[in-house]
């Protein structure tokens, strides 16, 4: 009672793949439905209200103001230069910054860094 296969189409196994596939059609269907009454069902969340997005120039401005600012390293005037008036008084005011005292005090410093480095270099530490 073996049946061996034919020549021509097997009207039989095509006829069964068309009904299963119509039954998975049928049932996709029914789970469409089914998924579309539940998703009406349960209430949305509120969704978030929208914030006008600014340029983005804007949003750099903004991140700047919220940083802190670094502190200005203000060198420290020694009491020789502040006796002989040679550094200038600095003045609350940001609109006129203070100058370089003069030539004379930056050699005066670079003397003194020139030694510092000097005793460094006898005990070999640079």
């Amino acid at each position: 009672n073996v049946k061996l296969g034919g020549l021509g189409p097997d009207y039989e196994a095509i006829k069964e793949k068309v009904k299963k596939l119509k039954q998975q059609k049928e049932y996709a269907k029914q789970i469409k439905e089914h998924n579309m009454k539940s998703i009406a069902s349960v209430q949305r969340l509120p969704t978030k209200p929208q914030v006008v997005s600014s340029v983005s120039r804007q949003k750099a401005l903004d991140y700047a103001k919220k940083i802190p600012r670094p502190k200005t390293f203000t060198a420290r005037q020694s009491v020789e230069e502040v006796k002989e008036g040679r550094v200038l008084p600095q003045t609350l005011n940001a609109d006129s910054l203070p100058q370089i005292s003069s030539l004379e005090t930056l050699q005066y410093r670079h003397e003194k860094e020139k030694e510092v480095v000097a005793a460094f270099r006898t005990l070999h530490i640079l």
